[in-house]
């Protein structure tokens, strides 16, 4: 049997030979097969290895959810250089600081606005510190038949922009293997076949789209349909236009489909399994599957390791929990964890504690930030900043972010099970909550809400619900709505900016 391949361009050439003409990706009205999408990324390196690209480079891209990004992507990796996909919302004052932190050599770009910020990004940045900036156009006209470098399932392969909890730029810098392993088990994970099309409709400079949809894609010999963003009235009849039978989603999608008026397209689809961050309570969680007909997978991964928690195909759902280690098919038990007290001596079954990872998908750690990269590597262990517990039957819950935690009253409250009351109201799309200091020497409880569609916010209504749910010193102080939360680059709540 021939043995799974460790790295990314590898398991492309090992899917393009085994199948050229097996479909691969869909787009809009386009498609590509195996081999046409590997002459694709082999043109991208072509182009790129024009421009002075080499091994250990970083290639840069502001291309959004395109084919053009995993083109540039996989010819990046072909030349030993790491691709870093970039926001395309990026503002030009964001986009230079994550070039100054990149020292791209290249910025691949797409036209109109992208290009002008781009432009006007690059103005920022010291003559020396600017990459050459390609067009997407001249992506398909490279040399084909430039030397794939060879490279170790260590190398790094992507770097993954992020601006974190400070809003400064960190890069994770994430390695073949990592993807390659993911290719292998997403797909046993969920029961994933080659007859699937995964969709991806999250943002291809996060890993979920990367590492889950379209690695899961190549590692189940399956398809892959991509689309340009999430939108909520297309949505299902873009999920039938595109054959997709799996997709991937983060908490607000869910949230945002369930509070759409019912439509025939919804179960006109061949979606049968969803893969979500834990988003919904029990309840929620069997209206979707019953109102959608699909099964919703709920899981726990993160740009520092794909190899987090998920839901064992095999028993009964266990509601409320981020599921057990996830383990890979042909290695077997390859994750492990610790739950770590303030002291770092383990926490005893169904206490809460910090959540440690060690796995093979682990990171390399931050690019250029040994000081970041020592806070959260340390001893083999990838310190994941988030609080849990573990049952004793291996199930985790996730209880808060370790900086979520707000203290009132002499008690620890966790920012998350304030937001999940808030969420639950029908008036609430998303909330936020954060702590402001007070006078009295500890914090108050701040909630920031997004607003369903024709609903006005009613603050004392809101304070009231939580208050049914939740004690007295966790019900918020003031309650503010705004058109949408600030995000990261990543899509996380940017809670700095809401302080």
């Amino acid at each position: 049997m021939t043995p799974f391949p460790e790295t990314i361009v590898a398991l492309l050439e090992w899917r393009a030979a085994e199948s050229p003409d097996a479909p691969l990706l869909f787009f809009e009205g386009d498609s590509w097969t195996r081999a046409d999408t590997l002459g694709r990324a082999r043109a991208a390196a072509g182009t790129l290895a024009e421009r002075g690209v080499g091994r250990g480079d970083r290639v840069a891209m502001l291309l959004g959810n395109r084919p053009e990004t995993l083109f540039t992507w996989f010819g990046a990796n072909h030349l030993g250089a790491v691709a870093a996909p970039l926001n395309p919302a990026s503002k030009p004052l964001e986009l230079a600081a994550q070039l100054r932190t990149l020292d791209a050599r290249v910025l691949v770009v797409g036209d109109g606005d992208v290009a002008a910020c781009a432009r006007a990004a690059c103005d920022r940045l010291e003559p020396a510190e600017r990459p050459d900036v390609v067009g997407v156009d001249d992506l398909a006209r490279g040399d084909t038949h430039v030397a794939r470098a060879e490279v170790a399932p260590g190398d790094v392969a992507v770097l993954l922009t992020t601006s974190g909890s400070t809003g400064l730029p960190k890069a994770v810098m994430q390695t073949h293997r990592a993807y390659t392993l993911t290719a292998e088990a997403f797909p046993w994970w969920l029961g994933l076949g080659p007859s699937d099309r995964l969709l991806a409709v999250l943002p291809l400079f996060h890993i979920n789209a990367q590492a889950y949809s379209t690695m899961g894609a190549l590692g189940a010999g399956a398809s892959l349909a991509l689309s340009a963003k999430f939108s909520a009235s297309r949505f299902w009849a873009d999920a039938a236009r595109l054959g997709a039978t799996e997709v991937n989603a983060v908490g607000a999608m869910l949230h945002i489909l369930i509070r759409q008026p019912p439509s025939a397209a919804e179960r006109a689809h061949a979606i049968r399994v969803c893969y979500s961050a834990l988003a919904l309570e029990e309840r929620q969680h069997c209206a979707f599957e019953e109102r959608f007909g699909m099964r919703l997978v709920v899981g726990y991964g993160l740009s520092e390791t794909t190899f987090g928690t998920i839901w064992p195909r095999s028993g009964a759902p266990r509601y409320g929990s981020m599921g057990t280690l996830r383990q890979h098919p042909r290695l077997g038990v390859v994750s492990r964890a610790r739950v770590v007290r303030e002291d770092a001596t383990d926490a005893l079954a169904d206490e809460p504690g910090e959540l440690w990872l060690d796995n093979p998908a682990v990171m390399r750690g931050y690019w250029n930030d040994p000081a970041q990269t020592e806070a959260v590597l340390r001893d083999g262990w990838l310190r994941t900043g988030d609080l849990v517990r573990r049952d004793r039957d291996g199930f985790f819950t996730f209880v808060a972010r370790k900086k979520d935690v707000i203290r009132r009253r002499g008690e620890n409250i966790a920012a998350a099970e304030v937001e999940n009351a808030l969420v639950l109201h029908p008036d609430v799309l998303e909330a936020a909550v954060v702590a402001r200091p007070s006078d009295l020497g500890e914090d108050d409880v701040v909630a920031y809400v997004v607003l369903a569609p024709g609903a006005t916010l009613d603050v004392e209504a809101l304070r009231g619900w939580v208050r049914e749910r939740l004690a007295d010193h966790k019900v918020p102080c003031e309650i503010r709505a705004l058109d949408a939360l600030p995000r990261t680059a990543t899509e996380r709540v940017a809670k700095h900016l809401l302080k």
